[in-house]
């Protein structure tokens, strides 16, 4: 039941009933009290009617106004309902609180205390005890009992939350977890049979954080829920608990591997709520609480046509390869960006992700790599196995062992392409390439590098993303024989890259000058290999000529003698060029065969190699003395 008294009228039964009560305990105690005057909330020249107050109230249980849900949303008695009612009273009205004061003889008291309890409520009422440390007022959070002194000096206090909720205030309580989110379901919809003891408290485990949600919602007894991370503090956890209490709703909670004693309290105690625990793995036994429960395995199979018709409408075109989880994320990044699912696919890899790596949003297409034809199948090869694989493996049936995973190899010397080629894939995907930087994977201390990339694959897994290894040999190396605990721990680096790189859903490239140094438990898990090589004559012209724009001051190049004469590769045509740009700004002349070879020389010397004068023919006076 949910909360939705929207009366801010202050004569309904629980009212009546708290204020003749104590009108009547003050009256006894200060005989003038009664008498206050008409003008004064609550007052009256008779005795209050406190068995017919009463009556009215416990018959109003029944009904469906706001008190009535809270007392049945916290299982509350008829005792405890009454101590609800007077506490709400004197936290609503003045007089009333007045009125307190006087029963306790003093006027700094607005509160009722433990001892006033026992004056206001009729002999044989438990009293106090309905807000002892473990009553059902104090597990809803609704009742805090605090204070110094003696033990009937202790205030009782109701929350803000219930009054407000009694006024009619339907607002979040504002010390509720961040992000937490409301998930209604149809309460007409399928269920799984089952016990509904045991499922008023779900264990769910998965890789899937919204599979997971969705079968904590589909196995628990309830239809409304509140979805969040695991709170952090006890404040946050009785705004939780009070919350989920005044709305009637379940909770699911988002969990790591363990519960902290924190939690396993506020579980234990809660027990009027209906839990859900999510979680990659399932909790330790002797950390969940003393309650039957039911452990449910959520399925982790991607999105199906209807589901992403559903979440993106059937105009948006299933061209990227996300989980269940993944495509609730982005679609409610998608309004961020304008709409683009494209960009909001590349949000999603944030934190330590980019604190590893070096992110590179794609601008460049095919037309930009000048390969032979094979080669450039085989690299739309990757394009067609990322995008196709839901058909093949399930529509098709096809068996996704180990993982829906892709690997490709790029492999040859520097500057040929490898990485322009990763970033023109993931363009065509519409993804960004996230290239790891060695320097803050690797790490001296043993563990710390298995550490790194757990994050960077767990990152990686919750985004959707190519995750570029450049010079891919300095990890993915040769296992050696053991000599030492040096030899021991490398290779159970690489051990633990192997199985990680089989269990990774995503798109994977390999880049190394040196694929002979890369151990060939790799190699048999790689899905495509690609070898860039030096480019030809031909392909040397076609690069030359794509990094001189059309814009830029030219005069009486001769690309076909520069590309014959010289075997560069295309980042080193591509220097080469840059450089004899700058070398023409600065006399204030064209780009020129003068300025085109200075560059090709400053490149060469950057390579270590030796300037030959026959190699530059009539231009050697250029570069040699």
């Amino acid at each position: 039941m949910a909360a939705d008294e929207t009366s801010t009228d202050l004569s309904p039964p629980w009212f009546n009933f708290g204020r003749a009560l104590l009108v009547a305990a003050a009256a006894s105690m200060v005989p003038d009290t009664a008498a206050a005057g008409p003008t004064d909330a609550g007052a009256t020249t008779n005795p209050p009617d406190v068995d017919g107050a009463r009556r009215a109230l416990h018959t109003s249980l029944a009904g469906d106004e706001a008190f009535a849900v809270l007392v049945a949303n916290a299982q509350l008695d008829a005792d405890e309902a009454e101590v609800l009612a007077v506490l709400a009273t004197a936290e609503i009205d003045a007089t009333c609180r007045h009125l307190v004061a006087a029963i306790q003889g003093d006027s700094r008291f607005g509160r009722l205390t433990l001892g006033a309890l026992a004056t206001v409520l009729p002999d044989g009422h438990p009293g106090a005890l309905t807000v002892a440390r473990a009553s059902r007022l104090r597990r809803t959070a609704f009742v805090d009992v605090s204070g110094e002194g003696p033990w009937a000096d202790q205030s009782v206090a109701l929350d803000h939350g219930v009054i407000w909720t009694l006024r009619g205030d339907d607002s979040p309580d504002p010390d509720l977890p961040i992000g937490l989110t409301i998930l209604d379901l149809d309460p007409d919809r399928d269920r799984t049979d089952g016990n509904d003891a045991a499922a008023t408290f779900v264990v769910v485990t998965g890789t899937d954080k919204m599979r997971r949600r969705q079968a904590a919602a589909h196995h628990a007894v309830g239809w409304r829920f509140m979805c969040c991370d695991i709170p952090t503090s006890d404040e946050a956890w009785s705004a939780l608990v009070r919350e989920a209490t005044i709305t009637g709703r379940g909770v699911v909670l988002e969990i790591g591997d363990t519960l902290d004693p924190s939690a396993q309290r506020w579980l234990e105690r809660s027990s009027h709520l209906v839990w859900a625990l999510s979680g990659r793995n399932a909790p330790p036994m002797e950390q969940l609480p003393g309650r039957p429960w039911t452990e449910v395995q959520a399925p982790s199979h991607d999105p199906t046509d209807e589901e992403w018709r559903a979440t993106f409408g059937a105009e948006i075109e299933r061209t990227h390869r996300l989980t269940f989880d993944q495509m609730h994320r982005v679609q409610r990044t998608r309004d961020a960006v304008g709409g683009d699912i494209d960009a909001a696919v590349r949000r999603l890899a944030s934190g330590p992700l980019e604190q590893l790596t070096q992110r590179i949003s794609p601008t460049r297409a095919w037309d930009d790599i000048v390969l032979s034809p094979e080669r450039k199948a085989l690299l739309r090869s990757v394009v067609d196995r990322y995008q196709h694989a839901n058909e093949v493996y399930d529509t098709w049936g096809f068996s996704p062992n180990p993982s829906r995973g892709l690997v490709a190899l790029f492999s040859g010397p520097s500057g040929t392409g490898k990485t322009l080629a990763a970033e023109i894939i993931a363009g065509e995907l519409g993804l960004d390439v996230f290239k790891l930087d060695l320097s803050s994977v690797v790490s001296k201390y043993i563990g710390e590098t298995e550490k790194n990339l757990e994050q960077i694959f767990d990152a990686a897994s919750a985004g959707n993303m190519v995750l570029f290894f450049d010079e891919a040999d300095s990890l993915f190396g040769k296992r050696s024989e053991v000599k030492d605990a040096r030899d021991r721990y490398a290779n159970i680096e690489v051990s633990y890259l192997l199985q990680r790189l089989e269990a990774y859903d995503g798109l994977v490239v390999l880049a190394t000058n040196f694929e002979k140094n890369v151990d060939e438990a790799f190699l048999r898990r790689i899905h495509v290999r690609v070898e860039f090589a030096m480019p030809g004559v031909e392909e040397r012209k076609v690069i030359w000529a794509a990094n001189l724009p059309p814009t830029a001051p030219t005069a009486d190049l001769d690309l076909d003698w520069i590309a014959e004469r010289f075997e560069l590769s295309g980042a080193a045509i591509r220097n080469a060029a840059i450089h004899a740009a700058f070398a023409a700004a600065s006399t204030g002349t064209d780009i020129t065969m003068d300025s085109a070879v200075l560059g090709v020389a400053h490149e060469l010397r950057k390579m270590g190699r030796l300037l030959k004068g026959k190699d530059f023919g009539d231009y050697h006076t250029l570069v040699t003395d």
